[in-house]
């Protein structure tokens, strides 16, 4: 089975996946903004990076999801392919930081690899509103996300609403993180794992 995490920056996309692995025995697929060359070039100089962080962004989960399907385990993925080419690279084609001949170029390459993969099984969508997600970017203290702004965030979300409310790939769970705190509280931690229960029973 392949389970996946989608949320906006600071939504607790990383934290989840950790406590669903743990607790399932989940092999675990993250999203290494640690290794990525092009992270923290892209937050000092958006409009220059754009192109060349969404086409990393897009191999590297393209890669994953091949291993994930070759694979005889049960995976849960840290972000989807789906949020890059819905969310992200649009976005930042509509604020002018990447020209329409990058993002149409980009979106061709997503089509085509797209006609090769697979939606996953059940999809958890963590839906955070904008303070909650900067309450959280600031308590983990990454240097390169000091310089997101709010209005970043705002259209993120926005455009996050409009892609969860037409989707239609697979099974969808969303959780409300406003009112879930998972990360520091076992009982809704608990209510989470209860639906994902529920859901997966219904996959087989």
């Amino acid at each position: 089975m392949h389970i996946a995490v989608a949320g906006n920056i600071g939504s607790g996309k990383t934290t989840l996946t950790s406590l669903l692995a743990k607790h399932y025995k989940w092999e675990a697929h993250y999203e290494d903004a640690d290794d990525n060359p092009y992270l923290n070039d892209f937050y000092e100089e958006m409009q220059r990076w754009s192109f060349n962080l969404q086409v990393y962004f897009l191999n590297t989960r393209f890669t994953q999801i091949l291993k994930i399907r070759q694979g005889k385990k049960t995976v849960i993925q840290d972000r989807t392919i789906f949020e890059d080419a819905y969310i992200f690279a649009p976005n930042l084609h509509a604020m002018g930081l990447m020209t329409t001949r990058d993002f149409e170029n980009y979106t061709s390459l997503f089509k085509l690899m797209n006609s090769f993969v697979k939606a996953p099984d059940l999809l958890i969508y963590l839906r955070a509103s904008v303070p909650t997600l900067v309450t959280q970017i600031q308590k983990r203290g990454r240097v390169y996300e000091e310089s997101i702004r709010i209005d970043y965030l705002k259209r993120l979300n926005e455009r996050y609403e409009a892609w969860i409310s037409t989707y239609e790939e697979g099974k969808l769970l969303i959780i409300d993180v406003d009112t879930n705190k998972f990360s520091e509280n076992p009982e809704h931690l608990g209510e989470i794992i209860g639906k994902i229960d529920a859901e997966i029973n219904g996959l087989f």
